[in-house]
């Protein structure tokens, strides 16, 4: 198996990954808006689905429980075994998105909602879509995740935790570059433009590419909420973000302003 940098497995040995996507509101309307895309695109159950870096099975759960024969892929050891209590209808091994061990032409679907974030290489990026191009059917569905080149500005505006500091250092780094070193609170991360991971997704072999916003424009009043008044507060903002989202959605512009970038092509 190819090696994975020790920084991203240190890190998601000790984070709670599983409970991220339910236990705040920003989690949950990532959560809830990513399913809702998904369920867009993907063939109906019982089509088999290859959930490639799907950590501890939060999207391993629903779909299983939708009707679909669920695999499930990730490098950290704690995430296949959460994966496998969670959703005990999804067999979950440990692998690298770079190297799947699957024979080609072998699923309906390929989800890569975490790897691509975690590949600070751009060749390696391009490795593992192509790898899920490779395992996929044909006329099968790929969908790949990344989080905005503009997430960690608009994060720290929002929490009110923009220092000259941090403007001029890490985050100038990564509205120019991408980059993102891991050195404060996250690990080794590329964070991508809606153009940029749609080129990437092209230059796989992917066709008919479409790019959506996943959270929309809206998130980032659903952290500021949750800084100023609580959790409980912010999750009764959820739905409207979310209704904001589909409308944003329509227009282009607006992908880069979601934290998170969703592409989904055909094999």
């Amino acid at each position: 198996m190819t090696s994975i940098d020790p920084r991203i497995t240190g890190f998601y040995s000790e984070y709670d990954e599983a409970a991220r996507l339910h236990s705040t509101a920003t989690g949950r309307l990532e959560f809830e808006r990513t399913r809702e895309l998904l369920r867009r695109y993907l063939p109906p159950p019982p089509a088999r689905v290859l959930d490639v870096g799907g950590g501890p099975g939060a999207h391993a759960q629903w779909l299983a429980e939708d009707g679909y024969e669920v695999h499930l892929v990730d490098p950290v050891p704690k995430h296949v075994e959460q994966a496998r209590e969670r959703a005990p209808g999804c067999v979950a091994t440990q692998g690298d998105a770079r190297d799947l061990a699957f024979a080609g032409r072998t699923f309906d679907a390929v989800l890569l909602l975490g790897p691509l974030y975690h590949l600070a290489e751009r060749e390696d990026r391009l490795k593992a879509l192509r790898e899920a191009r490779r395992v996929a059917v044909q006329g099968g569905v790929v969908a790949a995740a990344g989080i905005s080149r503009y997430s960690l500005m608009q994060d720290y505006t929002v929490s009110a935790g923009l220092s000259p500091e941090l403007l001029a250092g890490e985050v100038s780094q990564v509205v120019r570059t991408g980059s993102y070193d891991g050195s404060r609170g996250f690990t080794v991360v590329h964070f991508h433009t809606a153009a940029e991971l749609t080129q990437e997704a092209d230059e796989a072999g992917l066709s008919d590419v479409r790019v959506h916003g996943i959270e929309g424009p809206g998130w980032g009043y659903v952290v500021a909420a949750s800084r100023c008044a609580g959790q409980e507060e912010a999750g009764a903002l959820v739905a409207d973000a979310i209704a904001t989202a589909r409308l944003a959605d329509e227009h282009a512009e607006f992908h880069d302003a979601s934290a998170h970038i969703l592409v989904v092509g055909s094999v």
